[in-house]
């Protein structure tokens, strides 16, 4: 049996390819299905089958585009509502490649029709030797309730298919969707790529946890705010099939300015330094150097309108327009060809952002001339911020400056936990026409400790 686990590393996604005697299936296939081809091609089988655990909230399935690829059958779990032909999956239905037997295990909880899939391989017996289990169980978490139905109802749901799981033996692997960074999770969830049914007995905070009103009662207690693409993106993964990946055009300086003056946004994923010392006017730094690109791009742009990239080299940019179409994304106009050199080099204005340093951003602090505004989420801030300083998650000011923010009378340092969500609120800002916007680009609030800035708890 070939076992090979594939990520989508900006997203932290993970797929899987199980094959035999010729044959593989894809479960959770990404958007981005060249490294299937690739090693459908060097290990000499053919992708017969292409599986979902669940319609995905958080990327768009490349199931369609493995389908016109491969020609292979698309099975997805019963009930999940799909407009394409396919192979409904009931609790115990199975697929099998070679001597390997793919067997659906109902797991509802993160969404009705969520699907685990048990596996066994007849060459070491027919005890299940893995699980994929999707959006159910992670390693050292679980997966968030509030995406399909009200919060309380899915963690109970959540808590039976835990323990369905459960059932297996101690030593059989489970092999999750996600890995740490994804918001289909907790905090808890971890980086590693597997884990097994008894480690996570034993030392998921979650399933030791057996009351379930417990268990209910702790999961949803402290719930994430969801993206505004979710509803889309299962939208789009229920159909009809999506078989193409959009072609990304090269765009004229000329013809980006057009476009930019007509309202369409530009987004530039550049370093934030780089992007600080000279853009495009107008533009938003959503920085590649860091994963989530098209996550933090979700939640600050219109999936459904016409956006255009810049980015350090033509390479880059294409590259970006991939990620941001496996969240949604489907109307990326084209790129600035030759990037910001060629902006400047055909006589267009740039624009800069006063950049700090953590050193700079406390020396300010301690003279009183700055403002500070954390653009952090909720549970980060409510952890340590600074005194006095103002808290305004980065994603609220997509729709413009905010009363508390304007007429302040002193420069305005904005600061995350690294630099690449205080760049994005930094830009949106400067594009309302907010002045005296400064970017913490090197480190954020906890490094002040470093610098003798007092941090406090608490809303």
């Amino acid at each position: 049996m070939f076992f090979r686990q594939v990520l989508h590393e900006d997203l932290g996604c993970a797929s899987y390819l199980v094959a035999d005697g010729g044959e593989a299936a894809v479960i959770d296939p990404k958007w981005d299905i060249e490294e299937y081809l690739a090693l459908a091609e060097e290990h000499d089988f053919r992708i017969t089958h292409a599986l979902e655990t669940h319609n995905h909230a958080d990327h768009v399935s490349g199931k369609g585009r493995l389908q016109k690829a491969t020609g292979a059958t698309i099975h997805v779990p019963a009930g999940a509502g799909v407009a394409f032909e396919h192979e409904p999956m009931g609790d115990g239905d199975a697929v099998t490649v070679g001597g390997v037997r793919i067997a659906a295990l109902a797991t509802p909880g993160h969404r009705p029709e969520h699907t685990a899939y048990v596996i066994s391989d007849e060459a070491r017996g027919e005890d299940p030797w893995l699980v994929v289990t999707g959006d159910s169980l992670f390693v050292g978490d679980v997966a968030r309730p509030d995406l399909a139905v009200e919060p309380e109802e899915g963690a109970r749901d959540l808590f039976a298919s835990l323990n369905r799981l459960l059932e297996l033996d101690d030593f059989a692997e489970a092999w999750p969707g996600h890995i740490g960074g994804s918001l289909c999770g907790g905090a808890g969830m971890s980086e590693k790529p597997g884990t097994t049914i008894g480690f996570e007995r034993r030392f998921n905070r979650l399933l030791r946890l057996g009351d379930e009103q417990a268990f209910v009662r702790e999961l949803t207690g402290h719930l994430a705010p969801q993206p505004p693409n979710f509803k889309r993106i299962v939208e789009l993964n229920r159909g009809p099939l999506l078989t193409e990946a959009a072609p990304v055009e090269l765009l004229a300086p000329a013809r980006v300015q057009e476009m930019t003056d007509a309202g369409v946004l530009l987004l530039d994923g550049r370093p934030t330094r780089d992007f600080d010392a000279e853009h495009v006017p107008g533009s938003v730094n959503v920085t590649m150097t860091r994963s989530s690109v098209g996550t933090r791009a979700a939640w600050i742009a219109d999936p459904e309108a016409a956006v255009l990239l810049n980015a350090a080299s033509d390479d880059d940019a294409r590259r970006m327009a991939r990620l941001l179409e496996a969240v949604g994304f489907r109307k990326v106009a084209g790129f600035l060809s030759g990037g910001t050199t060629a902006w400047r080099e055909a006589g267009y204005e740039t624009g800069s952002t006063p950049a700090l340093d953590v050193p700079g951003l406390a020396e300010q602090i301690r003279s009183g001339e700055v403002r500070v505004l954390d653009v952090r989420d909720e549970d980060e801030w409510e952890e340590s911020h600074v005194p006095g300083s103002i808290h305004i998650p980065f994603h609220e000011l997509r729709d413009g400056v905010p009363a508390e923010l304007e007429n302040g009378g002193k420069p305005l340092a904005i600061v995350c936990s690294a630099g690449n969500r205080s760049s994005i609120a930094a830009s949106l800002l400067k594009r309302a026409g907010l002045d005296g916007v400064e970017h913490v680009a090197d480190g954020g609030v906890e490094d002040l400790r470093n610098e003798g800035i007092e941090l406090v708890e608490g809303k």
